[in-house]
């Protein structure tokens, strides 16, 4: 038999998947996970294997592959993928594995290539992943079609770039018509990434979600971000002030006046679209509110356009303003270890030094980033004491970190088989 189908027979996970789905049918509604959701090593192995590879997970951007040969690669868990753009203008993803004897094809997190060579042996893989040349060694018989990279799923919407380990995924197409529809302005595939950082986060994953999911710990922790941003993003919040809404409805009036797309849009617990205004007198996410970039994105009107702003569960949020975006991708390393990458966005044609100052245009994100790696790993580190129980969260300030539990939750029970939610529908 199979080594992969023995282990499957005799799961050494198996004890913990009931306990995970005992813990989460027996959870207290609106409070936060016990304790070994955010710090035991076995269920971070089922993070893995239930929710980064099963799920749609946001990888990278179009315009990061704009040419024939471009490649990007990331890790999901233990496995390393690679997305390439295909000699006809197509993106196709692999697990970035060769067959011979499995060593990585792409070493580096992105560059550009006229066939996707193995540096072990130089098996050779043409851009749509067939085996185009083993050597003479493997013999006269040896059949190259039987040796194909294998794939991934991928699939591309608005300029973003989607990636399923699953066999049979979820159905993402309401996602992708979505983000085609609201960021059709911004023309994503001629945009570029001015700017990339990458922090590793001494906290578990889904701490780096919940603090991003609430700005209840905004007024005492980004003060560089509230130089821009509204604490709430929704006129229906019940924190929302008069004048908030005031401004919400002037702006939403204008931006239909220009043809922008700007109503809520909620896609299950899963995504959430929403264009809101910033700051009265602001037009972007920038120490003094003023442009980051001279040049528009895509074929936007005006600068003036507040912030769209786009969640993807598990692992991505994303801020869009006139002048340039702000893409985050979540990736888990370990039970205490969160990959963060935060991409800032311009025009294709926008030059450097003429155009924008990439410290300047980052400089309010790199400050809140530091600040949400605190607080998470500081979070992280209170959890990891006897003394930590699961807490009540607020339903008026952190209705969207309920909200991300919950889903989380109902995701990780279908995903372990279907067990029913006997607290969750109550919840």
């Amino acid at each position: 038999m199979d080594p992969l189908s023995l282990e499957r027979l005799d799961d050494p996970l198996a004890p913990a998947r009931e306990a995970t789905a005992e813990m989460l049918n027996n959870r207290h509604p609106n409070f936060s996970l016990p304790q070994p959701f955010y710090n035991d090593e076995r269920l971070f192995r089922i993070d893995v294997q239930e929710i980064f590879e099963k799920e749609w997970l946001f990888a990278g951007l179009t315009c990061e592959i704009p040419a024939k040969g471009n490649f990007m690669t990331l890790e999901v868990g233990n496995n390393p993928i690679v997305i390439v753009r295909g000699n006809n203008g197509e993106v196709h993803a692999f697990h970035n594995v060769c067959r011979h004897r499995g060593s990585r094809l792409c070493v580096h997190d992105k560059g550009k290539v006229a066939k996707l060579v193995c540096p072990y042996h130089q098996w050779t893989y043409e851009l749509d992943g067939r085996l185009l040349f083993a050597g003479t060694d493997m013999g006269s018989d040896f059949d190259l079609s039987q040796y194909g990279l294998k794939p991934v799923n991928v699939r591309t919407g608005g300029g973003y770039i989607f990636i399923s380990l699953a066999e049979q995924p979820q159905d993402i197409d309401e996602l992708l018509e979505s983000l085609d529809h609201y960021l059709d302005l911004c023309d994503m595939d001629n945009a570029k990434v001015a700017a990339e950082s990458n922090i590793v986060e001494d906290a578990n994953w889904k701490l780096v979600i919940e603090n991003n999911r609430e700005c209840y710990h905004c007024n005492g922790a980004h003060p560089e971000l509230l130089n821009s941003l509204q604490e709430f993003d929704d006129s229906e919040d019940p924190r929302a002030t008069p004048a908030y809404r005031a401004l919400v409805e002037r702006k939403q009036n204008e931006w239909q006046t220009m043809g922008v797309p700007w109503e809520l849009k909620r896609i299950g617990r899963r995504n959430r679209l929403t264009r809101t205004p910033l700051l009265n007198g602001t037009v972007s996410m920038t120490m003094d509110g003023k442009q980051a970039s001279r040049k528009l994105l895509g074929r936007l009107p005006s600068p003036d356009l507040g912030v769209l702003r786009i969640l993807h569960l598990p692992n991505s949020w994303n801020h869009f303003m006139g002048d340039h975006a702000v893409v985050f991708r979540v990736l888990p390393i370990g039970p205490q270890k969160t990959l963060v990458t935060t991409k800032w966005v311009v025009h294709k044609d926008a030059v450097e030094g003429v155009d924008y100052d990439p410290e300047q245009m980052r400089r309010v994100w790199d400050a809140t980033n530091d600040q949400d790696r605190r607080l998470a790993e500081e979070n992280q580190r209170g959890i990891n004491s006897t003394a930590y129980q699961p807490g009540p969260y607020s339903e008026t300030f952190e209705f969207g970190v309920i909200d991300f539990v919950k889903w989380y939750s109902e995701r990780m029970l279908d995903n372990l088989g279907g067990a029913p939610r006997l607290s969750l529908a109550s919840g």
